[in-house]
């Protein structure tokens, strides 16, 4: 038995996920779809994950399209009992709007997202990984091994995933990537939403952070540390402008860096939306950088996290109906 979790707003009519989970090359008869309606992903995902019946759960956001094959290629991983995640990319379809390419091209980018551009891109082999390159739109996992480390932690949106993967490995769980396990899932529809996305990212990674350090956070310091090189730089020109021709040396090869990521990204992507994307990947360090640093020093967002009697359970709901039907 597999069970299918969808978080989905109250309210919320077109949960693509659902109909797409119904397309799984999988016997119907050991399939569980549960769409956990509310207002904070990670403690719907926790309410589904104690109600499932299935061994193994499978994750997707609701506007996730997984290919047919996930389940099957997911459990052949499984067959190894200290496998305990398996996920792979989600994949901008390709009748997105152009805009949204551009922002697929970023996110699949080493310059913006290091490591994690695996989220976004079918790079490599199979592998054993880390939280660094699986995301929760996409992801299997033995239900048993999430409530022995207690489920989602509900004080953290997002990277709630990220500290539980964390936790899983130091168990001894190993967490494996598959790049031919993928869904198509559509990146943010325009320039704000982008924006505000790579802000909660790095909030989220600051938050996690404080509540769960590990060494493998280092690397997202680096964005918050460039914001503050750019801030005392400015302060530097406003007061000693015969010093900031040298402070700014730094930006040469940061310039050159994004040069080179572009020539990379024109060889996968093309000219036109390669070159589109340079600024969004400057902008990606100031906005993640600038989310980071919020986190550090402010309180979890209590808006975000809801109360758990607010989720509603919606198992194995009845197909959509066709118009007129």
């Amino acid at each position: 038995m597999v069970t299918v979790i969808v978080p989905a707003r109250p309210g919320q009519k077109e949960v693509l996920a659902v109909e797409a989970a119904r397309e799984l090359d999988y016997p119907a008869s050991a399939l569980e779809i549960i769409v956990a309606r509310g207002r904070q992903p990670a403690v719907q995902r926790n309410h589904a994950l104690r109600a499932a019946r299935g061994e193994f759960i499978y994750f997707l956001d609701d506007d996730s399209r997984p290919d047919p094959a996930n389940l099957r290629r997911a459990l052949a991983h499984f067959a190894d009992p200290a496998v305990k995640m398996v996920g792979g990319p989600n994949l901008c379809p390709p009748e997105a709007p152009l805009l949204e390419q551009v922002f697929a091209v970023c996110l699949a980018s080493w310059l913006a997202f290091g490591p994690s551009r695996a989220r976004y891109d079918r790079l490599g082999k199979i592998r054993d990984t880390t939280e660094k390159e699986l995301i929760l739109c996409n992801l299997a996992a033995r239900r048993q091994a999430l409530l022995d480390t207690g489920g989602f932690d509900e004080s953290l949106y997002p990277n709630e995933e990220n500290a539980l993967m964390d936790a899983l490995q130091k168990r001894g769980g190993r967490l494996v990537h598959d790049p031919d396990f993928w869904v198509f899932r559509r990146p943010r529809p325009n320039l704000r939403a982008f924006a505000r996305m790579l802000l909660n990212y790095g909030r989220g990674r600051a938050e996690q952070f404080r509540r769960h350090p590990t060494p493998g956070s280092a690397l997202n310091f680096v964005p918050p540390l460039f914001c503050g090189y750019l801030a005392s730089l400015a302060v530097l020109c406003a007061a000693r402008p015969d010093l900031a021709g040298w402070a700014a040396i730094p930006l040469a090869p940061y310039g050159a860096a994004l040069l080179l990521q572009t020539a990379v990204s024109m060889r996968r992507f093309g000219f036109a939306r390669s070159l589109a994307a340079i600024p969004l990947l400057a902008l990606t360090h100031l906005l993640y950088g600038a989310g980071f640093w919020r986190g550090l020093f402010t309180a979890p967002d209590k808006a975000h996290l809801g109360a758990s009697g607010e989720v509603s359970l919606e198992i194995n709901p009845p197909a959509r109906q066709p118009p007129g039907a």
